[in-house]
Formats: C-alpha cells, structure tokens, sequence
C-alpha cells in the first residue's frame, strides 16, 4: 500500500520526519518496503515566466520563448504548447533534466534550426495528472526560479506492506491511528456529517442474498457536473498511492478506498433499468467488468443487477457498461458490506484480483456504511455539485461487537515484559478498544474490553496482549534464554536430517552455490519432467506459473540458471535439496527427498593460454554426482553406470549410478537440447540428480560412524595392465571386474589411458588400467603377484577383454 507523507499528516497531526514515520511504522509490525523522493525527480525543473513569445520561422505550430528562470539571464526555449505564451508563469525543464514520464534526458539541441535550452512542462510529463493539452500553468505569485519540487510541496511516497489480518490498515486512516498509539502524533479522524436527502430515492435497491450480502446502501445525486476534474489534492493523493486520476466521481470512490479502506461504487444512473438488486448469479451469465474482460458466473457468486441484467461482480470489479463518464448527469452511490469467505472463493474462481477484492475478503469495517456514504455524497457536491436522495438501507450489516475480559498482567506473563496498566489502557483506548468498567478481585485486575467491528484480528486475550506489547515496542521485550535441562543434550536431528545437513556443506565446499527454488512449477515445466507419471496440480495456485508441485530439482534450478544468464552470468554452479512430489498409492502424497545440481555456461573463462571458453560437461556432471554420493555414505566402489537417465537428458552424454540393476542412485549428464530448447536456455548444461532416499542407511550414528583410521604397515604395489575391448563395452563395467578380481588385495584400480587408432583391431579400443594391490602382514611373493595379476586377466576376459601382447 502507498501513501504520500502529506496524505498521512490529514489525519495524523505530527511534526515527525519522514525517517521517523518509517522507524515507528516498522517498529509496529507495518513492514516499510520502499520511500519514494518524488523531489529526487523533480530536480532540474524551475519555476519560470515566459517573457515573450514569436513564431517559429520554420514551424507553423511551435513557438520561440524567452523564458526567465530567475538569474537574470533568459533561456531562448522552442515550445509547442496551444497555451503558450507572454506573461505566464510555468515549469522548465533544465538542460541535464529527466523527464519523469518517459526518462527522456533534456539537452540543448537545434529544433527547426532553432536552439531549444530545455521544455516547458505539461502535468502528464511531470506525472502530476492526465492533463496533456498544454503546458502546466502556475499562478501569478509563483516564486520565478524556485525548484518546482519545493513549491510544488512534493512529498515522499511510503510503501507499506499491511499483514492480511490487518485490513484495518488498508486506508491512510488506520495506519494514521497506530502510529498516533504509538506515540507519533495526534489522531485526527475525519467525522462526517449525515447529509439528508432533498428528495426520495427514485430507484428501488435491495438485497436478496442475505448470506453474500447482508447490508446494502444507496442514494442517488441528480445534477451532477463530471467532466470537472478532482481537485489538484485529490490527485495529487491518488497519484502517490498509484491510482491514475479517471474523472472525478470515480476518483472520489478511489480515494475513499484508499483513504479508509472502503470500497464503493458508482453507477450511472441513466443506464440502469428497474431495481438495483444483490443477489447471486445464474449459472451462464456473462458480464464484461471494468478490465475489458467477459467473465462467466456461476450461482455461487454475488452480483449486482437490475432488470436488464449483472452490472458488478460483488465486492470485486464494477461493470463496463453501467460505469460513469465525463458526460453522466445522475448517479446512484452504492456502498455495502459483502461476506468475505464468498468474495474470496469467487475472486479465485474467476481468477479476478483487484483493490476492492483485496479488503473485501480480508474484512472491511460494517461500521461504516452510512459514514462512507455520507463523505462520498459530500465530496461528489463539493466538487460536481448535484442535490442526493435520500438515503436506502437495505439490509444490516454485522453489529454485534465482541467482548472480552482482560487482564492487564497478562502482558507481563505473555508478552514478556512489564508495562504500567495506566500505559495498557492508554494503548487500547487509543487503538479504539473500548474499556467497560474495572472488576477487582483476587487480588488481579479485569477490564471489560469491546473490540471494535473493524479489527477481525481480534479473537481472544491474546491477540489484546499482542496489541499493547507491539505498540509499546517489540524491541523493548528482552530477549531470555529458555531453561536448560541438566546433562548432555540429546541429538534432535533425524538421519534424514543430518544426512542433508552434511551433502549441504559437501556441495558448498566443492564450488556450488546453494539454490532455494519454488516446490511449484509451469505446468508444461512439470510434465517435461514428469516421466509419464501423474501431476500434483494445485487447485487455487499462487499463480498460472507456479501451479504444478515438482516431480523434479532439475526445472526450478535450470530456471534460476536461465535468470542468471540473462542478466549475464557467465557460469552458474548451482545446487539444492529438497523434495520432489508424487502421487502415491490412493492418491496419497509421495515426498522424495533429492539432491539437484545443474552447471551452466563456462567452466573456466578464455585466455591466452587456453583460447577458447571451456564447458562443462557429462564427466564433470559423473564427477560431482560421485563426490556428493561419496559425501553422502554411498558405496561408490560398488556403483554400477549404466545408461537410461531420462528422456531430459542427451542419449549418448548421460547415465545412471545403480547399487544393483534397479536401485538407482543419481541420473548425470548434459541435458538434451530438446530440454535446454523448452526451457529457452543456451546449452550446453550439465546437471546431476541424486535420490537421497536410494542411498542405503549405515548402522550406527545416523549412518555416519568413522572407524579409526590405521595406515598399512607395507607400502602399496601397482601394476599397469592395457586390454583391448569392445567398443561398446563401458569403461566402469571393466573397472567393477578387475576391483572385485580379488578384493582382499586389490584396494584400487583407475583408468588412466584410452587409445584408438592404428594398431587397434576394428571394433576395438584400448583402454590402460593401473592395479593398486596392498600386501597384509608380509610382503607380496612374485608367484602371489602373478596368481593376483592372472585373476585380474581372468575377470577382466569375462568382460570380453583381452590383454594386449
């Protein structure tokens, strides 16, 4: 929510600094995401007098000025403005200027030949309003040669993000009242005078939807003028909060929205036909709201309607054909409290947001109808003019104030700290709370406290200490130590737990960078990863984009790659644990626990040395996925890679890691360009998936139990041995044969060569292994290294080997 500092000090008398007003709204529990300086962009623009203006010789719709900014040297300025002209004062933008409206930097440069030393301004260019016909025109006694910001009285912009318990505060009203509990000013609230109606109500309004709208109220204005704008302050108000000016009616239900938290409406009333009803929609019917869009209606949902038919979806969007214009002479006001439950359950279903909807189901005061009613019709004939009908209520709205009771020594046992009852009370009745008469007994204070309709928040005594402690200052609660129970803790992560928090560290320290990605994705993102297997698709999503749970860590990290890379990251290194999700047996859910890593762009950079940037790829994606599953415990020894690592991944540059053919551990390799292409990535892109809860458990420890390391007495022998195998065979395939030849003295073995070429047999490839054997108690015999060396040809020939001549 935004509001200008100049709007909060209407109802909050305060001489506070704008640093000051932040510090206290923060302090409070509304969160302070942004202060906009609008002088910040006003600078470089003066007042200025237009001293003369001729002809341009070469234009026949520009103008030459000469215009004095005040240090007694007339700028020659080129203007096309209708109203320009000899004697009025305006805004120039200076040379080195940005014009809000568009970012267009203001330079000397030649117009029609004819040199220009800065613009002279109209309010939309400066984004003051929507007015563009000409220049802006100042009054006579304007300051020539004052910054425009400072006689403007431009100021600041806070954007505030109000909690959704807290719709009290979605007007400048509510946020004026807590920060004068807290101490920052005095409140003063705006009392509206009830206007009495100069005649009857000429059209009929009611509610027959008791359930979705209990209260209804209306009048009508007849005479009204509304192609007069709003007010300059009413613009200037709306404008800060965001709102673009329309026409002075509709400004005015905007500004009583944002200035109480009240949404209205007004309807013109010469496009109405019979009465004005609440009731809820036909099934079928149609109705194209202010947006431009048609929406369909079920009978679940709120409308207002006449005879002719719906006109407004209830308590979220008005209707393009009943709207008021520039040309409208008679208006019926509306004004009523909606259920919020049944604004919030036909806002999703029709995928329909906006300001109204947004306090609508959050709850708005059912106080204040006929106070609403009453400053809409004043300002409409202060500005508009027209004579208003009597006033129609139909229906009532909620009126059964909650009541609690209250102890003051609740604060010093809940909250933490101890705060004079005088100070308690002095916080409540400012709040608005009101405090019935004292009960004293059993030596404890009792207040009788009644809530006010418009704080929905408030459900018990609780919620009342909560309230007096974050007014008093939540920073003034000290912070204690919990008791500690006597003895050595116990450990309170689970295996699973722990098992993640060290693959956490494991992965930082070998250069990834730790992700934190969305459990919900696009749902063609989803199912590129889905494997075939069915979705977790969400009902009432956040949004189109995050609408699918995961059935994968690959999307959401290949996503933030792509973010990354567009905002020109050479390299990302990029990893995250977390769950993937699956419908399970029944349509139970299925939470996987799994690790993801994608490497994106260079691996190392060009250089003289190396040219060329090098990439990653499926041997640096083997090569993490062993590391993390070596971090995690596995038996990466007895790992089998075979291929099948998804349709995702490039066919012939990814696999597998299995304990066993069907357990599998992680998928590796680059990513198919199939993939990199729906993700509208620059490939190549490795990534590695590993399946934490494939990786089997140790005993003992949480799986985590070290045996004391005892280095061997006897130094480790190595022998070299070069086969000639199928082409096709998989080097690890080989490797696993000649480890397991004889496990008890062949503690390693490692590839270290791989030839091809002229001496090979057609079909065949070459591929050198070193043997590393580790004699026990004595040293190896050269008969017991050849019986090892023979086992090792031996495993190595069943795997169609042959060890070369």
């Amino acid at each position: 929510m935004k509001f200008s500092l100049e709007w909060l000090k209407y109802f909050l008398e305060t001489d506070a600094s704008v640093e000051d007003v932040a510090a206290a709204l923060n302090q409070i529990g509304h969160e302070v995401e942004g202060i906009d300086g609008p002088a910040e962009r006003l600078d470089g623009f003066r007042v200025a007098e237009v001293l003369t203006a001729a002809k341009h010789p070469d234009a026949d719709k520009l103008q030459v000025l000469s215009v004095d900014t005040g240090d007694g040297n007339p700028l020659q300025v080129v203007c096309g403005a209708p109203n320009a002209r000899a004697g009025m004062k305006g805004v120039l933008g200076l040379p080195g200027a940005v014009v809000p409206a568009n970012g267009m930097e203001l330079r000397k440069s030649a117009i029609r030949g004819v040199e220009s030393n800065g613009m002279m301004c109209s309010v939309r260019e400066l984004e003051l309003g929507e007015e563009h016909d000409g220049i802006i025109e100042l009054p006579a006694d304007a300051p020539v040669g004052q910054s425009f910001a400072e006689y403007h009285d431009t100021s600041p912009v806070f954007d505030v993000a109000i909690t959704p318990d807290r719709p009290d505060c979605m007007g400048v009203q509510g946020i004026a009242r807590d920060l004068a509990a807290a101490g920052l000013g005095t409140f003063t609230p705006v009392e509206p005078s009830e206007i009495a109606g100069d005649f009857p109500c000429p059209i009929e309004i009611r509610t027959d939807d008791a359930e979705g709208c209990p209260a209804f109220y209306g009048r009508v204005i007849r005479g009204v003028d509304n192609s007069v704008p709003a007010p300059e302050w009413m613009q200037r108000r709306l404008i800060a909060a965001g709102q673009r000016p329309i026409s002075a009616i509709v400004d005015i239900t905007n500004y009583l929205m944002l200035a109480f938290g009240r949404p209205a409406h007004a309807y013109d009333l010469a496009k109405l036909s019979g009465a004005v009803v609440a009731r809820r929609a036909k099934n079928g019917e149609q109705v194209e709201a202010l947006n431009e869009k048609i929406y369909t209606l079920d009978d679940s949902m709120t409308v207002i309607a006449d005879d002719a038919g719906v006109h407004d979806i209830a308590g979220i969007m008005g209707g393009q054909h009943s709207g008021v214009t520039e040309t409208t002479t008679d208006v019926l006001l509306e004004i009523a409290y909606f259920d919020p439950a049944s604004i919030g359950v036909t806002g999703r279903k029709l995928g329909l947001a906006s300001d109204a909807r947004t306090r609508f189901e959050r709850g708005v005061d059912p106080a204040f109808l006929d106070d609403g009613l009453a400053i809409m019709t004043s300002l409409i004939q202060r500005i508009c003019g027209g004579e208003a009908s009597e006033v129609v209520r139909a229906g009532s709205p909620p009126s059964e104030a909650m009541t609690l009771h209250f102890e003051p020594d609740l604060v010093r046992r809940l909250g933490g700290v101890d705060i004079a009852e005088d100070e308690q009370l002095r916080i409540l009745q400012a709040l608005d709370f009101d405090i019935g008469h004292k009960q004293i007994g059993d030596g404890a204070t009792r207040w009788q406290v009644t809530v006010p309709l418009r704080r929905h928040d408030i459900e018990g005594t609780a919620d009342l200490v909560e309230e007096v402690v974050r007014i008093h200052g939540l920073d003034k609660v000290a912070s204690v130590a919990l008791p500690r129970a006597e003895g050595v803790a116990r450990p309170t992560a689970t295996p699973q737990q722990a098992l993640e928090r060290k693959l956490r560290r494991a992965a930082a320290a070998s250069g990834l960078n730790e992700a934190v990605t969305w459990s919900f994705l696009p749902l063609p993102d989803a199912e590129h990863f889905s494997d075939g297997a069915p979705l977790w698709v969400l009902d009432n999503p956040i949004s189109e984009d995050m609408k699918a749970m995961r059935p994968s860590m690959l999307p959401g990290l290949l996503l933030a790659a792509k973010r990354n890379a567009d905002r020109g990251a050479s390299t990302a290194r990029l990893f995250e644990i977390g769950r993937r999700y699956f419908r399970g047996e029944g349509g139970a859910s299925d939470e996987k626990p799994t690790l993801g890593v994608i490497l994106a762009g260079e691996k190392t950079p060009r250089g003289w040395a190396t040219g060329k940037a090098a990439h990653f790829d499926a041997f640096d994606a083997k090569s993490a996925a062993l590391e993390l599953l070596e971090a995690a415990g596995a038996p990466v020894g007895n790992l089998m890679v075979m291929g099948d690592a998804g349709e995702q991944f490039h066919p012939g540059q990814s696999a597998t890691l299995r304990l066993g053919p069907k357990n599998v551990l992680a998928r590796f390799g680059a990513l198919h360009p199939a993939t990199l292409k729906a993700f509208d990535v620059d490939g190549p892109v490795v990534a590695v998936e590993i399946l934490l809860d494939a990786i089997p458990a140790k005993k003992g420890n949480g799986g985590f139990a070290r045996a004391p390391y005892a280095p061997p007495a006897l130094q480790a022998v190595t022998r070299d041995f070069a086969f000639l195998v199928p082409f096709g065979l998989p080097a690890g395939e080989l490797l696993r044969a000649v480890r397991g030849a004889d496990k008890k003295a062949i503690i390693d073995a490692r590839i270290f060569d791989l030839f091809e070429g002229q001496g090979v047999p057609e079909g065949k490839k070459s591929i050198a292994l070193e043997v590393t054997m580790q004699p026990g108690e004595k040293s190896f015999t050269d008969d017991e290294l050849k019986a090892i060396s023979d086992k090792v040809v031996a495993a190595a020939a069943k795997q169609g080997a042959e060890l070369r001549g």
